[in-house]
């Protein structure tokens, strides 16, 4: 073959390739925020980037109405506190299909609806079996909804599962002993069976961040795919007969495998529902830790390299997540409201190589457009207020870290383990989140005369003092996140003063 015939051909598959890994690549679009971006926004904002996937965590309305005609692919969900009632109730699950599906495949061109996800990680120990008995049936009553409403050969129900539905054995920890943890592990066969018979995948979602985060004995470098990074030696790999396992997602993934090929289903499609690296909110939550555990598997998404029990396999991938979401619950970790490709407004936080599959030269990811903010003016402490110890700023500060995202200024985040910020500026944090988070209300600002609106910017260093969008307020939201963000305000005081 002429070489320059032999050029052209390899161009065109390594075209082809970046083209089939970019198409498994989605995104998972989260809205527990006190002041949410416009639905429009956002979806330029995913289309700007080349997103062509998004995961959505209900079928809200104005989210529909935004994504409506732009050809993405979505995954709506019916959330955990509806699952007992589509299980018990084949009406409420055809209801359910009719108003979140149904509706919407015609609506102002369309919203491309591929798959329902039944519940969110309803098998999750933290739930204490509260889903266990509900969600095989729910599964089973929205897919036969799905068909019976004519949706069922493109739209699929599947469960995305928390990684912690499977394991191996303490004594012998590898991934060719993967099984189903033992509490869930008869609803788990079953799942996987309808799952099977329906033509849908298993959903997983994985979290390297999570098996570092509070385990200063776990090998920093085996969170990531380049595995050499840091400047100390390689941790050793793990060993599985012939298989060297060198990074924490091939041996979860491979591990869930041989979970499947024990229950007779080892070749069932595998998707990752969520996958991502936090950027704020502990020691390990950083952008550049972020930067490298993205860069690694993108790149990986787009070799198709697949994983040692699933060689050259294409995994479809949902990252997560989009933007952050200051209203979100810090039971598991103040890292929780930092999940984001993008801060709150829009603004991209590192480069990604998002076109091509990952296979391109990372760049600064487009901003979103059209965001429109409140007046750049900030609520901070009075600087005539009284002494620093003085318990009224300390019961303000408690009072306005329950209502807002104080999470920037706890140990290790970018805000808090000195840093240059003094208890004093702490408090003028604290005011400030809570004051945008109210939409700048004048009463807002006053914390018994402690505070004080001004025109200048407090940041510091890359501790920022945000100025919120003009956009809707999620009280429901909010409200959901207050019972558990009042002990986490009262934990921070404990370092803030």
């Amino acid at each position: 073959m002429p070489p320059l015939r032999c050029v052209f051909l390899a161009s065109v598959l390594v075209m082809a390739a970046s083209a089939t890994a970019a198409d498994a690549l989605g995104v998972n679009w989260g809205t527990m925020s006190t002041r949410r971006l416009p639905p429009k926004v956002v979806t330029r904002l995913l289309t700007d980037n080349g997103f062509k996937k998004v995961k959505i965590f209900d079928a809200d309305a104005r989210t529909m109405e935004g994504l409506a005609g732009t050809g993405l692919e979505t995954m709506v969900a019916v959330p955990n506190d509806l699952l007992a009632a589509v299980a018990g109730d084949y009406g409420r699950a055809k209801a359910w299909v009719h108003d979140n599906v149904t509706r919407y495949t015609g609506f102002d061109g369309g919203v491309d609806i591929r798959f329902v996800a039944v519940g969110n990680e309803p098998f999750l120990r933290a739930y204490n079996g509260a889903y266990d008995r509900v969600t095989v049936p729910a599964l089973r009553n929205i897919q036969r909804a799905l068909d019976e409403a004519g949706h069922g050969r493109k739209v699929k129900a599947t469960v995305p599962v928390n990684a912690d539905v499977y394991d191996s054995p303490p004594e012998n920890p590898v991934p060719s002993a993967g099984r189903f943890r033992a509490d869930v592990a008869g609803a788990m066969a079953e799942m996987v069976k309808l799952l099977n018979r329906s033509g849908a995948p298993l959903t997983v979602n994985i979290y390297p961040f999570l098996s570092l985060y509070g385990n200063d004995d776990f090998p920093l470098d085996y969170a990531f795919f380049d595995n050499s990074n840091s400047g100390r030696a390689k941790p050793a790999p793990v060993i599985d007969g012939k298989i060297n396992y060198t990074n924490v997602f091939d041996a979860n993934f491979d591990t869930l495998v041989s979970a499947l090929r024990r229950i007779g289903y080892g070749r069932l499609p595998v998707m990752i529902g969520e996958v991502g690296w936090p950027t704020d909110g502990d020691k390990h939550a950083t952008a550049a830790l972020a930067e490298r555990f993205y860069k690694g598997l993108l790149r990986r998404l787009a070799a198709r390299k697949g994983t040692p029990l699933r060689p050259g396999a294409r995994i479809e991938v949902y990252l997560f997540g989009l933007i952050d979401e200051d209203a979100k619950s810090v039971a598991p970790g103040s890292f929780e409201r930092h999940w984001g490709l993008f801060t709150f407004d829009g603004r991209p936080k590192f480069p990604l190589a998002l076109r091509g599959g990952g296979g391109g030269r990372p760049a600064m990811p487009v901003p979103a457009r059209g965001v429109e903010y409140l007046s750049r003016r900030w609520c901070v402490l009075n600087p005539d207020a009284a002494a620093a110890g003085d318990e009224r700023i300390a019961g303000n500060v408690g009072y306005a870290c329950e209502r807002a995202d104080c999470t920037a200024l706890g140990y290790g985040s970018s805000c808090g383990g000195g840093g240059g910020m003094d208890a004093r500026g702490n408090a003028s944090y604290a005011f400030n989140a809570y004051w945008q988070a109210q939409g700048q209300a004048e009463a807002a600002c006053d914390f018994q005369g402690l505070a004080v609106v001004v025109d200048d910017d407090p940041s510091r260093g890359a501790c920022n003092f945000s100025v919120q969008v003009v956009g809707s307020g999620a009280a429901m939201a909010v409200a959901a996140a207050r019972t558990v963000a009042v002990a986490a305000a009262m934990a921070l005081l404990l370092v803030l003063l």
